[in-house]
């Protein structure tokens, strides 16, 4: 039975019990209703509401999301429960999220243990709190904290909640607290409405804009939560549910609900591989310079001690300093209490040479691009350290097998591809090469977790799965800008769809010279821009004041007409004639070069599933996670045969139908059927 109850002196306890997090699930629904006339039957004075274990209840069942709602709807049970006419207390022992604080929401009282955290990120599947969320707790606690809590989607904690108005009382033992308790009985659904905030809606709604373009929930959210300072809660109540309805069936739900499933699969990946047979405590990172000052800081932030390595005393100051810095960021912005920094940077310490390492679990190796160097590197690290150490390379392009060729147990070897900055990005492409072995893999996972990253497993090739893609991505837009097109053109387009930075504006960020490097490691790749750029004009991007675009000394861009002209001129060079393009062609032709790249790292067996791929641009390369990911937008664009093979006809020496579309439309299949 999913919901327990008993009575004590004329208290009904009621116990949400579906472990592990009490989701609510349509079984769940049906309890609460019986349990409440079963309350009101036996005429008990006080309701007391609580989860099984550690956690309140943890919100809405998901998987329930892709399917036709069940009876009864959470909404019609709350509206009972608000009606009830005795005292009715939520004891929150823990998590309530979603659903979970809705039901807390609709009690008069809220008593909180101090580990609780209270949320609710409907918003962030691109729904909205549907069972009286956006009404009942504006009622609390005021339009603006409503707002931040709802739009931004994210869980505030017990004393946060004090602070607030959202609980009464924060206790160790709520459940013991709320058997005692005696507030004024105030039915919930009497609150008055809360007074109406037009600042906080106004700064909440160009919030979204900068920071959730392209997203329906975030304002719809807003427009609801500004209305309960209007309407009778009843009508405001009625016109939540509708909008929860309709964005429960809407494109934006399905893809975030893909990429939220295709997140808790990733973290379950690791029961694929053998358990650890103990955690890691030690670890060593060779260079400590961004990235790997970055990766350092992780690990020392996750609790390993680590070392940091470099080649002489001058670079090891540098290396300090980079981790002083990173972990000062940590203090002011309060990813860190003061204590918490201190207890960081006790974890780290740097080193000259490989004579003096100590024992590791891990060693990763962060120098520049070069595999001469990296080889050299693996060959100290195998000298230095203890057989059973894993020896991992952070590259973001070379050969993981190459790298591994010339140790004497290859099987310890994988590569451990962090995105930058390493201590914020979620992503981890985990490089398996051909001798990788399952338990360097378990080991690989086990810390992913350890560090709160998305893990993904790529096969060995030129870029892994990430930086592939990214290359055709960019060789297509160099391509649409000798067809005609502008830098901010694509880059706005670009923008338009949902990413983050346009092409151009994300590659002057990063810097002309890394993607000249690349393109000269390659022996050259698509239209020879970037070379004319760098060689002929020493454009390097934002470090050198120009790059696509022009900078000012404030750093702003403009257009610029040496770039016009060098495209004007490798345009004639290939004797083009140039057109103008609309933004939606601009993207079609972006994304289905993506696509096709894809495609063939899923034929090749590089990337285990096309979820993985989406993993991987939404969490590495700023593909909105709105679309579901790469994959995921491509089954929703339909139709894919049709415009490869138009693209094919126009141009076939740069494009052709993917074997593997064509495959699984053969078979009717989208690529969702390979996941």
């Amino acid at each position: 039975m999913s919901v327990s109850l008993t009575f004590q002196d004329g208290t009904a306890i009621l116990t949400i019990e579906n472990p592990p997090l009490n989701l609510i699930s349509a079984e769940v629904r049906a309890g609460l209703l019986r349990a409440m006339a079963e309350v009101t039957a036996q005429g008990a004075k006080r309701l007391v509401i609580t989860g099984a274990g550690t956690v309140f209840v943890a919100g809405a069942d998901a998987n329930e999301f892709g399917r036709p709602p069940v009876a009864p709807p959470l909404n019609d049970v709350l509206a009972g429960l608000a009606a009830l006419p005795i005292q009715t207390i939520a004891a929150i022992n823990g998590t309530a999220l979603g659903g979970g604080l809705e039901i807390a929401l609709a009690c008069q009282s809220r008593i909180a243990a101090p580990a609780a955290q209270l949320g609710l990120p409907e918003v962030t599947l691109g729904l909205i709190p549907g069972a009286g969320g956006t009404q009942r707790l504006p009622r609390l606690v005021g339009i603006k904290a409503a707002l931040e809590m709802i739009v931004e989607g994210k869980a505030i904690s017990a004393a946060k909640a004090l602070a607030i108005g959202l609980v009464d009382l924060v206790a160790n033992d709520p459940m013991a607290t709320a058997l005692t308790f005696d507030a004024p009985a105030v039915i919930a659904d009497q609150r008055p409405a809360p007074s109406a905030d037009s600042e906080a809606v106004e700064a909440m709604h160009a919030q979204i804009k900068r920071r959730l373009a392209g997203q329906i929930a975030p304002a719809m959210a807003i427009d609801l939560v500004s209305s309960s300072a209007a309407l009778p809660l009843a009508e405001g109540l009625a016109q939540e549910r509708a909008a929860f309805l309709a964005l429960r069936a809407s494109p934006q739900a399905a893809a975030l609900r893909h990429v939220f499933f295709a997140e808790r699969a990733a973290a379950n990946r690791g029961r694929d591989y053998p358990k650890p047979l103990h955690p890691m405590t030690t670890a060593i990172v060779v260079g400590g310079g961004n990235m790997g000052a970055s990766i350092a800081y992780a690990l020392a932030v996750a609790g390993l001690k680590v070392t940091v390595v470099e080649r002489d005393a001058a670079a090891a100051g540098r290396a300090e300093a980079n981790l002083n810095k990173l972990v000062d960021q940590g203090v002011s912005r309060g990813s860190l209490s003061a204590p918490e920094g201190l207890a960081v940077q006790s974890r780290l310490r740097g080193l000259v040479g490989y004579t003096a390492l100590p024992p590791a679990d891990l060693a990763i190796e962060a120098a520049f691009e070069d595999m001469g160097v990296k080889q050299a590197i693996f060959a100290e690290l195998e000298a230095a350290l203890p057989a059973q150490t894993i020896l991992a390379t952070n590259t973001s392009y070379l050969d993981v097998n190459i790298l591994a060729s010339g140790l004497k147990n290859p099987s310890r070897c994988l590569g451990l591809h962090f995105f930058s900055p390493a201590h914020i990005m979620k992503l981890l492409e985990i490089v398996k090469g051909d001798a990788t072995s399952p338990q360097t893999l378990g080991a690989a996972f086990a810390m992913a977790r350890r560090l709160g990253k998305v893990p993904v497993v790529s096969g060995v090739c030129d870029g892994f799965i990430g930086n592939r893609i990214l290359l055709r991505y960019r060789q297509e837009a160099n391509r649409l800008l000798v067809e005609g097109a502008a830098p901010d053109q694509v880059d706005a387009a670009m923008r338009g769809f949902g990413m983050a930075m346009g092409p151009f504006e994300a590659q002057d960020m990063s810097g002309l010279d890394i993607a000249y490097a690349n393109i000269k490691r390659q022996g050259g790749a698509g239209v020879p821009l970037v070379e004319r750029l760098v060689e002929d004009h020493q454009r390097l991007g934002r470090k050198s004041g120009a790059g696509w675009y022009d900078y000012d000394a404030g750093g702003r861009a403009a257009g610029s007409a040496v770039v016009a002209d060098v495209i004007r001129a490798t345009s004639e060079g290939l004797h083009l004639t140039r057109r103008s393009f609309a933004a939606e062609t601009i993207v079609e032709r972006i994304t289905l070069s993506m696509i096709a790249e894809a495609c063939a790292i899923l034929d090749e067996g590089i990337a285990g599933r096309p979820q993985d791929i989406d993993l991987v641009m939404v969490h590495g390369y700023g593909f909105p996670r709105w679309r579901g990911g790469l994959m995921h937008h491509a089954d929703s664009l339909g139709n894919l045969l049709d415009r490869y093979s138009a693209l094919a006809e126009s141009e076939p020496q740069g494009w052709a139908v993917p074997p593997l579309l064509r495959r699984l439309a053969d078979r009717g299949q989208l690529l969702a059927s390979l996941n």
